[in-house]
């Protein structure tokens, strides 16, 4: 068997190309090796189904991620696509503007459009937000939202209960018209079906025809500890319904953390502020500090200077999915008082006399 050729050398594009470059890479590639252009050609053939699964790999961010650290290893089995109907019905948007419904060879009708038969409903993306606090301990909510779904009393055939939909006659049930431009078949949306392959004499009065209804759902999803802004959740089978007795998409629920006043988040570590006095961080205490979990004693070293760090182990954030826990690293604010009394002032400069140090005289009074 030979040896899988690079995404993106099959693509003819660099290591950094954009999604715009990928995409006009592989609309130029497929516009070459097309089968309707090329029929009975099996080197094409296969030119044209290892660039969608080139195309496949690289449009999608973590794919891509996956492949350009691991290479072919990460998708073992090698491309997904084998046949070139799979490649027109997964790449619509592409082909959808200059390529026929017709089948793999240039025989036409060989593509039903989609919009016929049972269809997966697609995916929907919910943002929610949460405090530090609720990433320590993950939290369980109750979210909201509407979405469309599909319409119980027709079942989504759009027609009378009692009533059937019938075949649209100007397009055959393809939900697509087909002319002939060269080399090409180019297939336009059915202008009295509108896509749907067929027509409604007498419309469902729930969904007016449709075949779809609005729906308000209300989940709970479970957001465990440790997330941080970015993070997705998949609940699978809860995104919009799917068409025409097809499965429904999965709903993805993307957190938001929102910032907090005192602490700073690098990953699970979390970063903050310790103030102490001058003469705590020369002779050393134990300071109570509020951490993201309650009260800590902070044990300051003696002669800790401004700006040194102090780290508590297992007082950060969960580890998503660990039983670990970052590190709260402290950064130490020594405070310089701006009055002294006067025991203090001359104690100090008794100080530093012994230490033999440089200070300025006390202020004179206005009659000394």
């Amino acid at each position: 068997m030979a040896a899988q050729r690079d995404y993106y050398e099959v693509l003819g594009v660099s290591r950094d190309a954009t999604a715009d470059v990928l995409k006009k890479a592989y609309r130029k590639m497929a516009l070459q090796f097309h089968p309707d252009k090329n029929p009975g050609d099996a080197t094409a053939e296969e030119k044209f189904k290892e660039a969608a699964n080139a195309y496949e790999v690289l449009s999608n961010a973590e794919k891509r991620a996956r492949y350009d650290r691991f290479g072919h290893d990460a998708f073992k089995g090698g491309g997904s696509y084998q046949n070139a109907e799979d490649i027109f019905s997964n790449f619509s948007d592409i082909f959808g503007d200059f390529f026929s419904g017709g089948g793999f060879g240039g025989q036409t009708g060989g593509r039903r459009s989609r919009n016929t038969g049972p269809a997966r409903g697609a995916d929907l993306r919910y943002r929610t937000e949460m405090t530090l606090e609720e990433v320590v301990s993950g939290i369980e909510r109750e979210i909201e939202f509407e979405t469309d779904s599909n319409c119980d009393t027709c079942n989504g055939s759009g027609a009378k209960k009692g009533t059937q939909s019938q075949t649209c006659g100007t397009c055959g049930g393809q939900g697509q018209v087909i002319a002939r431009q060269g080399f090409f078949q180019v297939a336009t949306t059915c202008p009295t079906c509108h896509g749907a392959g067929q027509t409604i004499k007498e419309k469902c009065a729930s969904c007016t025809g449709k075949g779809r209804v609005k729906a308000k759902r209300k989940i709970r999803v479970t957001i465990p500890a440790g997330v941080d802004t970015g993070t997705q959740l998949r609940v699978s089978g809860e995104g919009e319904g799917g068409y025409r007795g097809g499965p429904s998409g999965d709903l993805y629920v993307e957190v938001q953390v929102r910032n907090h006043e005192r602490f700073e988040r690098e990953g699970s570590h979390l970063y903050a502020e310790l103030s102490v006095s001058y003469l705590q961080a020369a002779l050393g205490a134990e300071v109570e500090f509020a951490s993201i979990d309650g009260n800590e004693t902070v044990k300051v070293p003696a002669g800790t200077q401004p700006g040194a760090r102090l780290r508590i182990q297992q007082r950060g954030l969960p580890i998503l999915r660990s039983k670990g826990r970052g590190d709260l690293i402290l950064a130490v604010d020594v405070t310089i008082p701006t009055k002294l009394s006067k025991d203090e002032e001359r104690l100090l400069r008794e100080i530093a006399s012994d230490r033999k140090e440089d200070v300025l005289p006390p202020k004179k009074g206005l009659f000394s």
